[in-house]
């Protein structure tokens, strides 16, 4: 320890967050690889970008009208460039490092002393573990596009995107994921259904609430103006997810596997009810319903997958098909939010409910694993989502409110009804002269 470090103690007890600036960068701990878990890691990592870049992209794209897709796959390429570069500045150290049950350190900012090593006992550098996790960085701001779309100015978004990661995503991440204080308590969350999907949902549907809707949100509804990206789209999302489920679980291994199975199962499953509920009440199935129900099945299976069999996956489907789909109408119809692309009714139900029911479908009674007390696990459950909505809510706000008064939210009426893609970008997607 050098000397001005020994006569900086008394600091150093106050801002404790500081002290790994000016500790030395310590040699990577030796381990021995295993070169299939790396391998797997490697793939997965690289399925989860695949979520986002192309898939969330064209997902979200298929589902504007025409004059606004650019604007869509902008903003999701921004998004990806803009967490990547944060992740590596600072909000991985913020996430993964010890710290305290609230927040990271910042002994790893810039990625100071990242080694190739094992981690915390897993058995793949250290680099990879980093790559993976800036993918959830990535997808989950890239989640809440959905609800800004067609309105919102591209600087507001870049600021929302910065701002939010470091306020909502990085500290709840910490708390699950990185050692804080609810994976201390044995909250459940395999791959985001209370990081990534409760903290989007939540935060989209403030976001929507504080943007407002749509100039003709109420007289009339647009539809999709590509069904055929929509569903390209959303294909590729269903084979990313199994990198963003499966390969959480950190290898190749038996519990990836049935991670897998249990993904696929809750996906078609949700995918089928929401058809038939949609068949029923509209007289025909939509190819847009069908691939959004899948989206609802993943997003609602994603916090159980790890501890959930067959039987939990069919359940979660079900119920992912019946309440999602009538949530939708819930938001748009009875609250009149014009949550545009339904990301808190898909994302944020599916992962709530999905966060809470690992408690009971987790025990052994559904062919389940790692639950052992449905009652405890429950209120575990229950408590970590409810604080993480509250947190979410509460930290969007205060976003929205910085925004409002330095760049502002909104395009003006003229860029609105020309559309994102000439009026923020200058392009248009469709050349038909």
């Amino acid at each position: 320890m050098t000397r001005s470090v020994a006569g900086s103690r008394w600091l150093l007890a106050f801002l404790p967050l500081l002290w790994p600036l000016t500790a030395q960068a310590q040699p990577a701990a030796t381990a021995t690889l295993n070169t299939g878990d790396t391998a797997w890691m490697i793939t997965a990592t690289v399925l989860v970008l695949f979520m986002t870049l192309p898939g969330l992209a064209l997902f979200y794209g298929g589902l504007v009208r025409a004059q606004n897709v650019l604007s869509v796959l902008m903003h999701c390429f921004a998004v990806t460039c803009i967490a990547s570069v944060l992740w590596v500045a600072g909000l991985y150290s913020l996430s993964f490092s010890e710290g305290n049950g609230w927040i990271g350190d910042l002994q790893h900012i810039g990625l100071r002393g990242i080694g190739v090593g094992e981690l915390n006992g897993r058995t793949y550098p250290e680099t990879v573990f980093v790559m993976f996790q800036m993918t959830f960085a990535i997808i989950t701001p890239g989640l809440i596009i959905g609800a800004l779309v067609e309105r919102m100015k591209f600087t507001a978004m870049m600021l929302f995107t910065a701002l939010w990661l470091i306020v909502v995503y990085a500290p709840v991440a910490h708390w699950v994921w990185g050692g804080g204080w609810m994976q201390k308590e044995g909250v459940l969350d395999l791959a985001g259904g209370i990081v990534v999907h409760t903290t989007a949902g939540v935060s989209a549907l403030i976001l929507a609430w504080f943007l407002g809707p749509r100039a003709d949100f109420r007289a009339r509804i647009h539809p999709p103006h590509s069904p055929g990206m929509v569903m390209i789209g959303a294909s590729m999302l269903w084979v990313g997810w199994f990198g963003f489920n499966a390969g959480s679980q950190g290898g190749a291994n038996a519990a990836a596997g049935m991670t897998m199975l249990v993904t696929h199962i809750a996906a078609a499953v949700a995918s089928l009810t929401w058809t038939l509920i949609e068949w029923r009440k509209a007289g025909k199935p939509g190819l847009v319903g069908i691939v959004t129900g899948m989206v609802a099945g993943l997003a609602t299976v994603t916090p159980a997958s790890g501890n959930i069999g067959p039987m939990g996956a069919v359940i979660l489907g079900v119920l992912a098909g019946i309440v999602c789909y009538f949530a939708c109408g819930l938001i748009k119809q009875r609250l009149q939010i014009d949550d545009a692309l339904d990301v808190f009714a898909v994302h944020g139900v599916g992962g709530m409910m999905g966060s809470i029911l690992v408690g009971v479908l987790g025990t052994a009674t559904f062919g389940g694993s790692g639950v052992t007390s449905a009652g405890a696990q429950l209120v575990t459950q229950i408590k970590a989502v409810g604080f993480t909505a509250l947190w979410s809510a509460a930290g969007t706000v205060l976003i929205v409110l910085v925004i409002k008064a330095t760049v502002g939210l909104r395009v003006g009426q003229e860029a609105e009804y020309t559309g994102l893609d000439q009026a923020e970008h200058g392009e248009t997607a469709y050349h038909l002269d």
